[in-house]
């Protein structure tokens, strides 16, 4: 049986063993500047395992859904776990260091969601390493470990768990659970969170292939309250191979009522899973994401950039929460974790074509905190929902108060809207618009009907905001911002409609006449003051995408050629994606491409190419950046567009470089959709 179990080991391992493809589904770093490194993220929408340059240790843990008050601004960060999935590794007795060891290459198995780290400890053991947040198990992690020996050695791993900084009051636990056929050694750190708000509780156990009884003599050890181990030792000959694994569990008081004895329950449930069918159930459940797929028949590089972005997208959101997007997702605590525009705008619509269960997820969250915002509506003197413009659990605005876009970056409400009624479109789940769309359309609908300034036909003003254009505050009539209001005011009124409701009349009264202002040339204008200096992002071009604002193609192409020249090349990364989508939707698919490629290639950064914000950045990983990327893809060159007869298809045309552009599972009946 131990020969059986030994053999079974190996082939896991072998089969997705990765190597250096040049293929559209591995990124490879095999020239690690640790001085210059910035990580790639293994998460599960849950957690999030950030990479570290150093051997068998990740840099961060980051806990979705926990948010405490530490940090800048004085308002909620989102949580680092306890790192769980850390290991030390002593070779005849001497601990292992980046200064030890050669040929040192990590990958990211894309298909898989697996992090593959390899190294050599000078002529004595080759060492691979793997690490997966398990996409079935959100919130648990598997390590494989495979140590093959060059010469006899002596080998001691140890599985750490090391509290970060701002967890406070830190216990560390072990036992050992014995049962006649397995051992499981339980190793526990439970702290609060900085305000002593959460508890936050990790825990680990090896999983060893012998036979019980034959298992390794373990030794726990407690260093200090930062960090607690329990490791073994293992004699190997020449040319012998080892392999183990390690499991564990990361959760808060913020998503279970006790979470010590959870992060415990599932640890000891995923030992007893065990590594083969653990594996099997986390490939088969990213089979499943993988169903939706985006193929480029062209440069290997643009198919893996693309297949980067959606790996990160699906890796930073899952279905059946009522959790949401920040900007980094999960790969660090960038904009505190927060919840912008940024989902909505930029990462919903690719999750809403590709995966609808999952971007339902990401509207529950809006949902579950809509009084809330007819909360804070009520506060600055509005009707119905205001949502803020940074936003955690509590609903409440989490934007620091120095930061002017608190108050006045009023447009993600309309967001919110757009993005409620997309989904209707998409699935026509009318059960869903009637107990959750409709709430969000209606309170929207009241807020901005109560919020325009009603000074004369076509003037219905909306004054003094901050527009998607950050750089320029306090202005009046924003274009973007006003398209939104006029734009969400009508989806209300076709959701009262399809509801068999009778819409407020005053809707469409306010939509007609909200203004878009324009230059003497006829450009669109941004603003009533913009006099034509460098923007930070799009504004204007959003209103020919995606809110369909304006469709005329001389007007799109006009206010294309206007604004592309002003926005900075330092701005963030979604402006070209958006100027992307006209382009390639106006018939020019290269100047498209060149636009494509701007919305990303400038951001990415060493050594895995993740995205920074801008070009120059050292902020990854960039979501937002991702998402609109993926909707130059699949709206601008793929054609696909969300109408009331559902996902369609317009025609476009391809770059030269690509032969075809093939997405497939797309929409609720997973259709394919082809361009050559």
């Amino acid at each position: 049986m131990k020969k059986i179990l030994f053999a079974l080991f190996s082939l896991l391992l072998g089969v997705c063993r990765i190597t250096a493809q040049n293929d559209a589904w591995h990124i490879t770093a095999d020239n690690i500047d640790p001085a210059n490194y910035y990580g790639i993220t293994v998460a599960n929408g849950m957690i999030g395992l950030v990479s570290s340059p150093e051997p068998m240790r990740v840099k961060d843990v980051v806990l979705n859904g926990a948010y405490d008050n530490y940090g800048r601004g004085r308002v909620s960060n989102i949580l680092k776990g306890f790192n769980f999935v850390n290991m030390n590794l002593d070779v005849n007795g001497r601990r292992i260091s980046r200064k030890d060891i050669s040929s040192y290459k990590q990958t990211l198995d894309m298909r898989q969601a697996q992090l593959t780290t390899t190294f050599n400890v000078g002529d004595q053991v080759s060492v691979t390493h793997r690490v997966m947040a398990l996409r079935h198990l959100p919130f648990c992690a598997l390590s494989l470990v495979e140590i093959t020996a060059k010469k006899d050695v002596t080998i001691t791993p140890a599985s750490v768990i090391e509290a970060p900084d701002i967890l406070q009051d830190v216990r560390n636990y072990y036992s050992e659970i014995d049962r006649p056929h397995v051992l499981i050694p339980l190793l526990t750190s439970v702290g609060k969170s900085p305000s002593g708000k959460y508890t936050v509780a990790a825990s680990s156990s090896f999983v060893f292939e012998e036979a019980h009884g034959s298992e390794p003599d373990l030794i726990h050890e407690d260093w200090d309250y930062n960090m607690h181990l329990v490791k073994f030792s293992k004699k190997l000959k020449a040319g012998e191979t080892y392999r183990f694994a390690v499991v564990g569990t990361v959760i808060s008081s913020a998503h279970v009522a006790d979470a010590h004895n959870e992060a415990e329950r599932l640890t000891i449930y995923a030992a007893l899973e065990r590594s083969e069918r653990l594996l099997r159930r986390h490939i088969a459940d990213w089979d499943k994401l993988w169903a939706s797929d985006i193929v480029i028949d062209g440069p290997v590089e643009d198919g893996r950039a693309v297949h980067s972005a959606m790996y990160h997208l699906y890796s930073f959101a899952r279905e059946g929460t009522a959790l949401s997007l920040s900007p980094m997702g999960l790969s660090g605590l960038g904009y505190n974790g927060h919840v912008f525009w940024d989902t909505e705008l930029w990462m919903y619509p690719p999750m809403l074509v590709l995966h609808p269960e999952i971007a339902k997820s990401l509207l529950e969250f809006r949902f579950q905190l809509l009084d809330e915002a007819k909360q804070n509506a009520f506060s600055h003197g509005y009707q119905g929902a205001m949502y803020p413009w940074e936003s955690t659990t509590t609903g409440q605005e989490e934007t620091p108060v120095w930061a002017l876009t608190g108050p006045f970056q009023q447009h993600i409400t309309g967001c919110v809207g757009w993005a409620a009624w997309q989904y209707y479109l998409v699935t026509k789940d009318k059960e869903w618009l009637r107990t959750r769309g409709w709430p969000m359309l209606k309170e929207g609908a009241d807020f901005w009907a109560s919020r325009v300034e009603r000074n004369s036909p076509g003037h219905y003003d909306i004054n003094n905001v901050i527009g998607a254009n950050e750089w320029q505050e306090n202005i009046d009539n924003n274009a973007f911002t006003n398209g939104m209001a006029k734009t969400v005011l009508a989806y209300a009124t076709d959701a009262a409609k399809e509801l068999g409701l009778t819409p407020n009349p005053d809707w469409m009264h306010v939509a007609d006449n909200i203004p878009i202002l324009k230059f003497p040339d006829g450009v669109t204008r941004e603003n009533a003051t913009y006099d034509g200096v460098n923007i930070k992002q799009a504004d204007v071009n959003l209103l020919a995408y995606p809110l369909k604002v304006i469709t005329d193609p001389a007007q799109i192409k006009k206010d294309l050629d206007y604004y592309e020249p002003r926005m900075d090349k330092e701005g963030p990364a979604m402006g070209n994606a958006i100027l992307a989508v006209s382009a390639a939707r106006g018939g020019n698919p290269e100047r498209g491409y060149d636009l494509w490629t701007k919305s990303f290639r400038l951001n990415e950064v060493p050594p895995f190419g993740v995205l920074s914000e801008t070009a120059g950045g050292t902020n990854p990983y960039f979501a937002t950046g991702a998402g609109g990327f993926l909707q130059a893809t699949l709206m601008g060159f793929g054609g696909l567009d969300i109408t009331p007869q559902g996902i369609v298809q317009i025609k476009t045309k391809l770059p030269k470089g690509w032969k075809s552009l093939t997405m497939t599972g797309i929409g609720v009946e997973r259709k394919t959709f082809t361009v050559k």
